[in-house]
C-alpha cells in the first residue's frame, strides 16, 4: 500500500463519496488512493457507465474502502471488488453498508464509535433545550422588533421533567448521566434491559412515550428500526410531548410526525435527522413548533479529528495484521449492547 505505513497488504484505497475534505486528503496522503466517479447520492453501479468502467478498470486492484455513514456503500459495489477486506467507516453508524453480504464475504467493517458520544449528547440537550424554551422563535421575536409590542409567551422547563431514552446505549447513557443533573426522571426502552442500570425500563416504544414528556430517539439505522416511531408512539407521547431525534430519519415515520403535529396530538418536535437528507418536508419548515438541523450531531472540530484518526487507525491495523480496533458489533463474538449505539 504505502511504504510510510509498514502495511503487508498491498493494493488501492477506494474512497465513496461523501467524505470530508479533511478525510479524502488524509487517505491521499497515507494510501495509494482513488475515488469512486458517480453520483455519490446514487447507489447504483450496473447503471453508472463512468463507474462501471472505473471498477471494470480499477475493482480488482481495490483491497480497502473508506466511506461516511453518508456513502452508499451496497451489495453491487461490494460484489464488483473481489479483493476486498475491510469497509473502514467514518461514523458511528453504518447501515449504509450492505453489512450481510460484507460479513458474507469475510470483509472487515469498522465504525467510530466512543469518540462522538459526548457531541452527539450535546446536541440531544441542545436540541431539547431550544425547544422546550423556544429559543429559535425568542430569538426571531428579538430580531423582528416583537419585544417592543408586548412579551414573549411563557415556554416549560426541561429541569423536572420526565425524559424517555429510546436507546440506552453508550450515545443514549451520555445523554442520561447529562439529564440527571437538570432532576430529570430518566427511563429508556432497549430490546432489553441494560444490566446495572437504575432508569427506569419500558417494555416498548409506546410504553416508553406514554410516561414521558420528552422522548429522545438514539437507536441505530437500518431495517431493524426503520418507523420504530410510528403513529402510535407519537399518539402515546400526546399533545404535550416532545420528540427529539438524534439518531437516523429513518427510525421516525415522517408522516405520522408531520400528521401528530398538524392535527395537535404531538406537542412539538426538534430533529437533526431526516427520512430523505438533505429534503425536508415541507410542512415542518414552517411550523414554530419544530426545531430542526442539518445532522450536525457529531459536528464538531474536536470530534471530527477524532473520528478521522478511528478511521484511519483501523485502516492501518487491518492492513498491517488484519484486526481492527473498533469492529462493528456483527463482528464481535461477544454480545453487543443490544444494537443500541
Amino acid at each position: 500500500m504505502n511504504a510510510r505505513t509498514g502495511t503487508t497488504r498491498t493494493g488501492t484505497v477506494l474512497r465513496v463519496p461523501p467524505i470530508s475534505p479533511e478525510l479524502h486528503a488524509a487517505t491521499g496522503e497515507r494510501y495509494d488512493a482513488l475515488d469512486l466517479p458517480g453520483d455519490p447520492g446514487d447507489p447504483g453501479v450496473a447503471d453508472d457507465p463512468a463507474r462501471a468502467a472505473f471498477l471494470a478498470e480499477h475493482g480488482g486492484d481495490v483491497v480497502a474502502i473508506v466511506c461516511s455513514n453518508l456513502s452508499p456503500v451496497p451489495a453491487s459495489l461490494i460484489e464488483a471488488l473481489p479483493r476486498l477486506g475491510v469497509i473502514a467507516n467514518h461514523g458511528v453508524g453504518y447501515d449504509n453498508v450492505d453489512v450481510d453480504v460484507a460479513l458474507a464475504r469475510g470483509i472487515a467493517v469498522s465504525h467510530t464509535p466512543d469518540v462522538l458520544d459526548d457531541a452527539v449528547a450535546e446536541t440531544a440537550l441542545a436540541l431539547l433545550l431550544a425547544a422546550r424554551r423556544r429559543i429559535v422563535t425568542a430569538d426571531l421575536f428579538v430580531r423582528d422588533g416583537a419585544w417592543s409590542k408586548g412579551a414573549f409567551p411563557l415556554t416549560d422547563q426541561v429541569s423536572g421533567s420526565r425524559v424517555g431514552i429510546l436507546g440506552l446505549g453508550r450515545i443514549g447513557r451520555a445523554v442520561a448521566r447529562r439529564l440527571e443533573a437538570f432532576g430529570c426522571a430518566i427511563s429508556y426502552h432497549n430490546r432489553r434491559p441494560v444490566p446495572g442500570v437504575d432508569y427506569a425500563y419500558a417494555a416498548s416504544p409506546a410504553e416508553l412515550a406514554a410516561g414521558v414528556d420528552n422522548l429522545i430517539v438514539i437507536v441505530p439505522g437500518g431495517p431493524g428500526t426503520e418507523g420504530l416511531v410510528d403513529a402510535a408512539v407519537l399518539d402515546a407521547l400526546g399533545p404535550r410531548g416532545l420528540l427529539v431525534n438524534v439518531a437516523r430519519g429513518s427510525v421516525v415515520d415522517e408522516d405520522a410526525l408531520v400528521a401528530a403535529l398538524q392535527e395537535g396530538r404531538l406537542g412539538g418536535a426538534a430533529l437533526d435527522v431526516f427520512a430523505r437528507e438533505p429534503e425536508v418536508p415541507a410542512a415542518l419548515l414552517v411550523r414554530d413548533d419544530v426545531v430542526l438541523a442539518p445532522h450536525v450531531g457529531s459536528a464538531t472540530h474536536e470530534t471530527r479529528a477524532a473520528m478521522r484518526r478511528l478511521t484511519l487507525d483501523n485502516l492501518d491495523d487491518w492492513l498491517a495484521t488484519g484486526t481492527l480496533r473498533t469492529p462493528i458489533p456483527e463482528m464481535s463474538a461477544s454480545p453487543g449492547e443490544g444494537g443500541e449505539r
